[in-house]
């Protein structure tokens, strides 16, 4: 592990652990460490920490969990538009995090912040960076996602003007259900295979990424985390819930590149909620606040 690689190691580390002090205040419980390590002989080495807390007052889940692994070979997902890369060796490090709360009028969140390092035979390290943070509410409130698209925009304002249009739609592109033919979310910013202004200043964006999710995020979960709800309120929480499990399992790169590379499956499937449900059929009734999540805000806007 190169120089590079120790600070970018060292950053997502002590990112991980001020996101887990500031939400774990918020709940009032503790996240339990679970630290893993996969042995040589294993198709990945490496190690990591996936912090998780359970049914808490708060949330009913949050996970926040620290990897870095190695292996011999990139897996399909990752050098699907990098041919030249296939068979090369690879590390990847990254934080990754999924919060559940327990109210249906808080918004389920998901940030992930990584690099990659294919490392070629005879040639010098190939980085990208990677990463972003998207918003899913289950009923929908204008301030929060014009606050929660705000914070993102300014986490990319002193890296060209260009950046947050492009990354709000990769964003509104890749958080999208092509079998449902309907948006995860809200959006937010998402960002893939970056590394066009250099190591320092890609790695510098990361990190102001990073840097502003609790900025982004906190501010909504403590609005909406006491909200008095009814079961009704909590029965469409679930079925959302289960557009949530469609897309992970689906369509996430994220997921697909853990899986496929031989990664900890315990640690890759902590972002899954704990209680979610599927209906045939379902539709929310017109005129109804459901129905105004699926009109107003599971389309794409223009938020900030």
């Amino acid at each position: 592990m190169n120089d590079q690689m120790i600070h970018v190691r060292g950053w997502l580390t002590g990112l991980q652990q001020r996101i887990v002090e500031a939400v774990s205040e918020v709940d009032g419980k503790p996240f339990r460490a679970d630290a893993w390590k996969k042995e040589p002989g294993e198709p990945l080495q490496g190690e990591g920490v996936t912090m998780i807390l359970e049914e808490g007052n708060v949330f009913e889940r949050a996970g926040c969990g620290f990897s870095h692994v190695r292996g011999s070979k990139l897996p399909p997902s990752a050098t699907q538009h990098r041919p030249e890369l296939v068979g090369a060796a690879f590390e990847a490090m990254g934080v990754s995090l999924v919060f559940h709360p327990r109210n249906p009028f808080a918004p389920t969140v998901h940030m992930n912040v990584r690099m990659l390092a294919a490392l070629p035979e005879g040639a010098p390290p190939v980085y990208w960076f990677g990463g972003g943070m998207d918003l899913t509410p289950y009923y929908g409130y204008e301030e929060d996602a014009v606050h929660f698209h705000t914070v993102c925009r300014d986490s990319l304002q002193r890296f060209g003007e260009d950046k947050y249009p492009r990354f709000k739609a990769w964003c509104d592109d890749y958080f999208f259900l092509k079998h449902r033919n309907e948006p995860r979310g809200i959006g937010g910013i998402f960002f893939d295979d970056h590394f066009e202004d250099g190591f320092d200043r890609s790695f510098a964006l990361l990190q102001s990424v990073g840097d502003h999710f609790l900025a982004a995020y906190l501010p909504i979960l403590q609005r909406r985390k006491g909200l008095p709800y009814t079961p009704h309120d909590r029965d469409w929480q679930l079925l959302r819930r289960g557009r949530y499990v469609e897309f992970n399992l689906v369509w996430d790169r994220g997921t697909h590149f853990g899986l496929q590379s031989g990664g900890r499956t315990e640690s890759i499937l902590m972002s899954m909620p704990p209680h979610a449900r599927w209906a045939y059929q379902h539709a929310p009734e017109p005129g109804s606040r459901e129905a105004e999540l699926l009109e107003r805000y599971l389309v794409r806007r223009e938020w900030v």
